[in-house]
Order: structure tokens, then sequence, then C-alpha cells
């Protein structure tokens, strides 16, 4: 067996609309119907039929903050260029979206916030592929700080 690539998440919620928000108003997902009597919507960027699924559950307590198991953060590409996601931070800062850090990580660059539930999501723009393709090891590079 080979995976192709990771094809969707799953995030319980506590407010669907809340989340949809912020997915579908904010970060541009289309939402493409509705499950579980509504309770549930299915998103995607237009990759393939969802790549994001939000099921909302109510009150529930939040996750421990700091190092646990479980899902760290999802990224999410925003572009193919820094200009892109200068434009992505300017928008987020117009929602009022406060921005927890910004990194170059040599194959990409970054932008790190919370979704509605906490949940850490990283939006980021690929360097050249050239820089990856010729050092696979590049991904292992010491992050940098990002200005933008």
């Amino acid at each position: 067996m080979k995976a192709r690539y990771l094809g969707h998440v799953v995030f319980y919620v506590k407010d669907l609309e809340q989340s949809l928000a912020f997915y579908r108003d904010l970060l541009g997902f289309k939402e493409v119907g509705r499950i579980f009597g509504g309770a549930a919507a299915a998103l995607t960027s237009g990759r393939t039929h969802h790549e994001l699924l939000l099921i909302q559950v109510g009150d529930a307590p939040p996750p421990p903050s700091g190092r646990r198991r479980g899902l760290y953060h999802i990224g999410i590409k925003v572009g193919d260029s820094l200009d892109e996601l200068r434009s992505a931070k300017r928008e987020l800062e117009q929602a009022g979206i406060t921005i927890d850090g910004m990194s170059d990580h040599t194959v990409s660059q970054s932008l790190y916030l919370r979704d509605p539930d906490g949940n850490e999501v990283e939006l980021y723009v690929d360097a050249d592929e050239a820089v990856w393709k010729a050092d696979p090891a590049a991904v292992l590079s010491p992050i940098k700080s990002l200005r933008l």
C-alpha cells in the first residue's frame, strides 16, 4: 500500500455556525452539504469532494493545553507566494483573528492561529519545490522567524 495524500480532517466543534464562519466565510472553503440533521457540514477547497467535516457536539470539556497526545494542528495551503500569505495575514487581522506565530520552515512559510474551538491551524505557502527536491532533508531545517 502507498498513501497518496491526506484526504480529509474531521473536527468535533461546539458551534457549527461559528466554525462555518471561520472555515467557510473567512478561510474560503465551500460548503458542499449537511448531514446528521444539519448538525454536520462537509467543506471543500475544490481539490476533492471534501477535505473538512465539521460535526457539532455542543459543550464538551476543552482539550488540555500544552503537549498531549492527539492532533497538534492542521495545515492549509493558501497560495503559492509570500504575497498571498501577506494578503491572508491582512484578511485575518481585519477579521480580528489573533496570529499566534509566523515561521519560515525553509520548504514553506506559515502563519499559526486558532479556530473557534481552539484547534491550531497553520496557513502556509510552499517554497520553490526545487528546495526540497534537491535536498529532501530540507524539511528538517531549523525553523526561522518569518516577517511579513
